[in-house]
């Protein structure tokens, strides 16, 4: 099994952190008029590892010394809390997978500055299907349909535990997991894996990057599972703020990810070292416009539901909306937009 990596680790449940900050204290960091002092910055945590705040610490306190905000960490495993608390500004810059970074953008007033990259500059990672090691089941056997086996799936805003699997393999081949399988779980790529792992469901969705996590944490237990089904290449993850920030403030956050962990001398090699520890490299400069293959795969996963179901009006919409992301993509192929440069003394090959 070759594992490349991305995102989902860190952080401690949502109902350790999420909710008590959803229900109380928000009005402190709501400043209105001028730059901030204070931020609150969202963690994606699907996995429910509290041996992992640690791990953010450091990288929370340099983004406060070196932006001079106060910076409070907002660790949520569900997928809306991080697009709500965003979307009542209780959160002003935050991690987001594609999926759930789509929705902030919509409905969140969401603007994406950057994206993450894997320390082995391997650009992208897979959604996987994966199921016991000791088990005959294949790809093959998930796509017949016969109601005997069990499955998980990622968060519905997950973009490699449920909407790549559902583009890529589910509905090419009519199959709707509801419909075809005994029972369907919903669960976090953690809870999955140990699911699976532990003989509890046959299959689940996850993806290679919180399987490298697991080789740290669980290592034992990744030898119990096996990958039956691996994904086209997914994008990295966008780091979204508020549309709606004072420009002084977006300066000094999007300095601060995109010349962290970039310079060669001491100071730039620890920084380094936190992000790897979090399994990120350098970020690097992005802006809305990295959604454009998230926005594809809906497209696509609406087309294929509209011609499995035979609704021409539905195939026609969806047509047409595809044809426009094409568009949309190629033009900015053919004419990129300037991304903001990196700050004076970042690495050159981490633009």
């Amino acid at each position: 099994m070759t594992l490349s990596r991305k995102a989902m680790l860190r952080g401690l449940s949502a109902s350790a952190l999420a909710l008590p900050f959803l229900t109380s204290g928000c009005g402190k960091v709501d400043q209105t008029k001028g730059p901030r002092t204070e931020i609150s910055f969202s963690i994606l945590s699907t996995e429910n590892a509290q041996n992992q705040e640690p791990l953010w610490r450091p990288f929370l306190a340099d983004m406060e010394k070196q932006t001079g905000l106060k910076v409070k960490p907002f660790f949520g495993s569900n997928y809306t809390a991080l697009i709500e608390a965003m979307r009542f500004n209780q959160v002003q810059v935050g991690w987001f997978s594609n999926a759930s970074g789509l929705e902030a953008v919509r409905r969140a007033d969401g603007e994406v500055f950057a994206r993450s990259s894997d320390p082995s500059g391997v650009d992208g990672y897979q959604s996987v299907i994966i199921a016991r090691a000791d088990s005959p089941l294949t790809a093959e056997d998930l796509l017949k349909c016969d109601g005997k086996r069990t499955f998980g799936l990622g968060d519905v805003k997950s973009t490699s535990g449920t909407l790549a699997p559902m583009t890529y393999f589910f509905l090419p081949h009519k199959v709707d997991p509801a419909k075809c399988f005994k029972t369907v779980r919903t669960g976090s790529h953690e809870a999955n894996f140990q699911a699976v792992a532990n003989g509890m469901i046959d299959a689940a969705t996850n993806n290679n990057a919180s399987l490298e996590r697991m080789a740290q944490v669980s290592p034992e237990k990744l030898k119990q599972i096996k990958i039956i089904w691996t994904s086209p290449t997914l994008p990295e993850d966008p780091i979204i703020y508020r549309k709606d920030l004072d420009p002084a403030t977006k300066e000094k956050i999007r300095s601060f990810f995109l010349s962290y962990g970039t310079g060669t001398d001491a100071e730039g090699q620890r920084q380094l070292k936190i992000l790897n520890n979090l399994i990120f490299g350098v970020f690097k400069p992005a802006d809305d416009t990295h959604l454009l293959p998230v926005r594809e795969m809906e497209a696509a996963e609406a087309l294929i539901k509209a011609q499995n179901a035979g609704d021409a009006a539905a195939i026609r919409k969806a047509e047409a909306e595809l044809k426009a992301i094409s568009r949309e993509a190629a033009a900015r192929q053919a004419a990129p937009q300037a991304l903001p440069d990196s700050v004076p003394g970042a690495r050159p090959d981490a633009q």
